[in-house]
């Protein structure tokens, strides 16, 4: 009886979905667990082996809680909208929905090659109009939301307008534009159009004009993130700053309750402090600097260092700042131009990064310091930007490297307000010593003085205490075609919801996607879909990816509801996510915009609960080991690795599926592409040695490693049991297909303590030996708490260490082996299965017991004491950890070595330290 590992598993796969095996309930007695992983968007490349290690991991940890006796909610779906899927149609020349089908298929067959315990009835997918009807829902609940700042809670936008009718603006700050004041009287007299304006500036989705990354080439625009070095991340694309109106989240109004929130979730260290950062907050003032010349213009600042407002010698706006246009002078007109034209085409990005080239440009305008009226030069500079703060900064070069390098770069003159202290190479301030440059503020501690200046500052008129965040509104909207169109309409220009039982509003199927003129999405070009009637049109942006990744994990908990995103009794009984596993490259973009929809939920009464996701894992990388080839320049002939230096030679990346370990198939790489058709080799003793580098797993450097691959030629079972061997889930590193053959002799070694190829089942009955117990139960101690802790590799390590004793005992018992199958479940459940129905059980193991572990069978009762003559280890004996000091005694003198090295001498005396060692003095 072999192990037949390929048709097992595809025996029990088959099996598990004929049973609907991981159907999962809302309707459970048991305690429940959610297990999440960030789901995955179907691209044409498919799973390479990289991917499946978070889903592995998660899967380990349902199996093992469902084992436990936890209703486990385990599901998948497909994060089907965005960008790549629409560029990849437009390459393909085939319509995004027919490739995302195709590739969801695609991925599904991979999946399930690995057998996933997914529910896959609980499938969503977000370009589904039955998904996305929802997500415009939510998005209409966002529109017609605002912050209440007071309770610091969204509330229904017609609590705005009650308050608005009954005292104007009185007490509620405008988020978006705080110059907004009214009277009750005045908001009565408003017309309609002048009234939504107005509500605009506080909805949580709003429209705005801003600077946006704008790229041509692709017709959308772009997230920050996804620009590099004033390129497309994707296609290596020009990318401009242009201003168009957009949609936006207010996501600056949760900026606080998503710091506090994560006091309350499990995220490692270093994600909680990306998210800190991320959103900055910081405290300080906003002080008013009048412009030189001018009754009315005024540029305000935000400084977390009121106190040093008297060492400021000069202000940068950035380049986008409103005022730079009108206080220009006519001499600096080209040169601020000119400079601005090269600004465009930096992302925001580099100039938040780049640290080393200085740049700007003298508008030829002042202002004046508002407590002692000295002329203050007003430059602009690309490291400011205009939507952090104000967009202005006052300049201190004496306390601030940046600025003391900007002064001396442009010979600004730097007022030497600290003496001695101040060395003439950098800034180097010192405690107090701007603090003295004012007699208010002589000899006072900094904090103290700062408090003061605002005081000062509030009480002229200048200013006032502000708390900034560095995080800014989120943009939500994109000029694409493959995304969910906006719930709205424009009547006259003006925003209004459509109907909610208008939607889903349907994206309309059309074969030509091309972006709409002036920056417009591809829908712009579908007039008879755009146009309702002569004054109505529809949004043509769509909205970003996030979209439908940032509230999935709720439809889950009831996917087939066509009356609400998700019966409340769903979600109040799967509550948040128990444990969520993803990639740290969404620690900032994905996870905030989904802590920001649940908190906006919560708020509004939708749900029961403020985070999404209890505990965070971020399973690392699994690197791809490239494999290098060496051309000879200007030939198309290749040289060996061991060779290469005789030669002038290009590296070139190939295909690591046709390659042996290091030694290239030469043939296959003649027919892997049409240029090598003709190759010619340069071989050492005979054979074609390839160079190796450790990358990302990637399909362009053609690294990647197909997992149906990997379970074709080893199962299943293995390729699990490897990912997790490899080392911790939260750690990169490398794939090595050879490394994967221990863990299969691994499992073929389990099989045979279990059945024998020629006599069969060869399990027996009977009672365990306290050694055979002793091995099974530090197992179950052991496998018990490393998956619950997710220390997945050193569990496989355990369970090798496991059967490895096991078969030098010869233990063929079921008492044993039994047990040892539901433990080792999670992780290789298709073999586990086989083996437990071989055993003549008539249940699945999927719903066995989980062993209990017992202390008293692995509590060892004797010791193996090291015996030493006058200090010197000799000879070693083993007692019983309760024996008699006398009988101990007794035995050791008796014993042959000891006696030959005593040499005939009499025993002065015997130390016996219990459980340590036994030392004889003659």
């Amino acid at each position: 009886m072999e192990y037949n590992f390929r048709a097992i598993e595809k025996k029990w796969q088959a099996h598990w979905t004929s049973t609907k095996a991981y159907r999962v309930s809302n309707d459970s007695s048991k305690p429940k667990c959610y297990v999440l992983d960030m789901f995955p968007y179907p691209s044409g490349t498919g799973l390479h082996v990289g991917h499946p290690l978070g889903y592995i991991s998660s899967d380990i940890y349902a199996r093992y809680k469902r084992l436990k006796g936890f209703n486990v909610l385990h599901p998948m779906g497909w994060d089907a909208f965005g960008l790549p899927a629409e560029q990849y149609a437009l390459e393909t020349g085939q319509h995004p929905a027919i490739t995302t089908a195709q590739n969801i298929k695609a991925f599904r067959n991979q999946l399930d090659n690995i057998g996933f315990c997914f529910d896959w009835e609980r499938e969503v997918n977000t370009s589904d109009p039955g998904y996305y009807k929802w997500t415009q829902w939510i998005f209409l609940q966002l529109f017609n939301s605002w912050f209440n700042r007071s309770l610091q809670k969204a509330e229904h936008i017609d609590t705005l307008l009650a308050a608005f009718e009954k005292n104007g603006n009185a007490g509620i700050e405008c988020p978006g534009d705080r110059a907004i004041q009214f009277t009750a009287e005045e908001w009565k007299q408003f017309s309609e159009i002048r009234q939504r304006e107005i509500l605009m500036h506080y909805r949580l989705a709003y429209l705005a004009y801003a600077e946006v990354n704008w790229c041509p080439a692709l017709g959308t625009v772009l997230a920050n993130d996804e620009v590099v070095n004033g390129v497309s991340e994707r296609g290596g694309h020009p990318v401009i700053k242009k201003k168009m109106r957009q949609w936006f989240l207010r996501i600056t109004e949760y900026a606080n309750r998503l710091l506090e929130g994560l006091e309350t979730v499990a995220y490692s260290d270093a994600m909680k402090e990306m998210q800190r950062n991320w959103i900055g907050k910081s405290q300080g003032a906003e002080i008013t600097f009048k412009i030189e010349g001018s009754e009315f213009k005024a540029v305000t600042v935000y400084t977390t260092r009121p106190d040093t407002i008297f060492g400021v010698d000069f202000m940068v706006l950035a380049p986008e700042h409103e005022l730079v246009s009108s206080i220009t002078t006519a001499d600096k007109q080209a040169e601020v131009e000119k400079y601005l034209d090269y600004v465009q085409s930096r992302s925001e990005r580099e100039r938040m990064a780049e640290v080393k080239q200085i740049t700007g440009c003298f508008t030829g305008a002042y202002v004046l310091n508002p407590f002692n009226g000295k002329r203050i030069p007003v430059w602009i500079s690309e490291y400011v930007l205009a939507g952090y703060g104000t967009g202005a900064i006052m300049a201190v070069p004496c306390g601030d490297q940046r600025d003391y390098s900007f002064a001396k770069h442009f010979n600004i003159p730097i007022t030497n307000i600290i003496g001695d202290a101040f060395n003439g190479e950098e800034a180097n301030p010192t405690k107090d010593a701007i603090l003295q440059h004012s007699d208010f503020l002589d000899g006072i501690e900094m904090r103290a003085a700062m408090d003061l200046v605002i005081d000062k500052v509030e009480a002229a008129g200048i200013g006032k205490r502000q708390i900034n965040y560095k995080m800014r509104d989120a943009g939500f909207s994109r000029q694409r075609y493959w995304g969910e169109p906006f719930p709205i309409v424009y009547k006259n220009g003006v925003a209004y919801a459509a109907d909610s039982k208008e939607l889903p509003v349907t994206l309309p199927h059309v074969e030509n996607y091309k972006p709409g003129e002036e920056g417009e999405g591809p829908l712009a070009n579908i007039t008879e879909w755009v146009n309702l009637d002569a004054d109505t049109k529809r949004e043509t942006n769509t909205m970003p990816g996030y979209a439908g990744s940032s509230w999935y994990f709720l439809r889950y908990t009831d996917p087939q509801n066509t009356a609400a995103f998700a019966d409340r009794k769903a979600t109040d009984y799967w509550n948040q996510v128990d444990v969520y596993i993803g990639g740290t490259e969404h620690a900032v973009g994905h996870l905030l915009y989904s802590r920001l929809w649940t908190k906006a939920l919560y708020d509004l009464g939708y749900i029961g609960f403020q985070e999404p996701y209890k505990k965070l894992i971020n399973q690392g990388m699994i690197g791809g080991n490239s494999r290098l080839v060496y051309r000879v320049r200007g030939t198309n002939t290749f040289v060996s690795a061991g060779l290469k230096d005789k030669y002038e030679t290009d590296e070139l990346h190939v295909d690591v599926n046709i390659v042996d370990g290091v030694e290239l198939d030469t043939a296959a790489f003649k027919q892997w592409r049409h240029d090598y058709i003709d190759a010619e080799f340069i071989l050492e003793n005979g054979k074609y040695i390839c160079g190796t580098q450790l990358e990302k797993m990637s399909k362009r450097l053609f690294n990647t490693v197909n997992p149906n691959d990997v379970v074709e030629k080893f199962g299943a079972d293995t390729f699990r049991m490897y990912e997790m061997f490899l080392g911790p889930v939260e750690q990169s590193k490398p794939w090595d297909t050879k490394g994967i053959e221990g863990v299969h002799r691994f499992l073929k070694k389990l099989w045979r303590l279990f059945a024998d190829e020629q006599k069969g089942l060869i399990v027996k009955e009977g009672d365990a030996t306290p050694e055979e117990l002793k091995v099974l139960h530090k197992t179950i101690q052991k496998i018990d708490h490393d998956t619950e802790h997710f220390s997945y590799n050193t569990a496989v390590s355990q369970f090798m260490i496991c059967v490895n004793e096991l078969s030098t005992l010869k233990c063929n018992k079921r008492s044993v082996l039994e047990p040892l199958l539901v433990l080792l479940t999670p992780y290789a459940p298709h073999i586990a299965e086989e083996l437990w129905h071989l055993l003549g059980n008539t249940t699945s193991v999927l719903d066995a017991a989980y062993p209990v572990f017992e202390e008293k069978y692995t509590k060892e009762s004797a010791f193996a004491y090291p015996i030493a003559v006058n200090g010197k280890t000799r000879t070693e004996m083993s007692f019983a950890l309760d024996a008699d000091n006398a009988l101990i005694e007794k035995e050791v003198l008796a014993n042959e070595l000891v006696q030959k090295w005593m040499e005939g001498k009499a025993l002065k005396k015997m130390v016996i330290v219990k459980g340590r060692m036994i030392n004889i003095v003659i």
